[in-house]
């Protein structure tokens, strides 16, 4: 019997893009997955039929994760449906990028309320009521290394999310959780070539030894091994899924 069949997994920001994909890996997986979403209810609604369409299971369920309320909200909305949770993945963020003299302080605020807030709010519930022998997978960036113009408040609260996924591994001592991030680097989702020429989303294809762009499988292949029984020794690490870019 698959060991992950019983199993419950949060994938917040889960309605698109590498959210979108690692929950239909989880659930190919056998784990029931809780599809989180801040606004797109429609397309969060039609993953969840794709995924039982397929013979999963899943349960799309709203929540802005800047918001300590709707995150517990969250938490207990899965424990009452599904009777306890076991991994979760910390996918949900944004991205706007501009120079520290450019940067308004709406934007900074906006970075740090999603990116890091949002991921010390998960966690802090995931901390309490995640079952023994659980998974805790954070999301950085390969930015974090790159350190880029025009990146900085982006890759500060990836770095924040680094130092608490090493923090946490280490407060969790004692119940077999382990806690990890994955850092992508550039990868072909919606969210990522907006707005960018064919040559940009070329040159920077080619930034890679593997010379191309990261795909979403890519990233949800590395969130399985994390979530799954081969990655059960590894704990406090961040895995850079990028090709070899840094």
């Amino acid at each position: 019997m698959n060991e992950q069949a019983n199993k419950v997994a949060i994938v917040t920001g889960g309605s698109r893009g590498i959210g979108a994909a690692v929950a239909q890996r989880l659930a190919r997986d056998g784990f029931t997955v809780v599809i989180n979403y801040a606004g797109a209810a429609a397309e969060a609604e039609s993953l969840v039929r794709t995924i039982e369409q397929a013979g999963g299971k899943a349960l799309a369920a709203q929540a802005d994760v800047a918001d300590p309320a709707a995150v517990r909200r969250l938490f207990d909305a899965v424990q009452t449906a599904f009777g306890g949770i076991d991994v979760l993945v910390n996918n949900a963020g944004i991205m706007t990028l501009a120079t520290v003299a450019d940067t308004d302080d709406a934007s900074f605020d906006r970075l740090i309320a999603v990116n890091l807030k949002g991921s010390f709010n998960t966690l802090r519930e995931a901390a309490v009521r995640l079952r023994d022998g659980g998974r805790i997978i954070n999301f950085s960036s390969s930015v974090v290394g790159l350190l880029q113009p025009t990146y900085a408040v982006y890759a500060a609260t990836k770095a924040a999310v680094e130092a608490m996924t090493s923090v946490l591994a280490k407060e969790l001592r004692g119940r077999n959780i382990t806690v990890n991030a994955i850092a992508p680097g550039p990868t072909a989702t919606d969210l990522f070539l907006k707005g960018k020429s064919p040559e940009l989303v070329d040159r920077l294809a080619k930034l890679a030894p593997l010379e191309r762009l990261g795909r979403p499988d890519d990233i949800a292949d590395a969130v399985a091994f994390l979530a799954g029984p081969d990655g059960g020794w590894i704990n406090g690490q961040v895995l850079r899924a990028n090709g070899g870019i840094i």
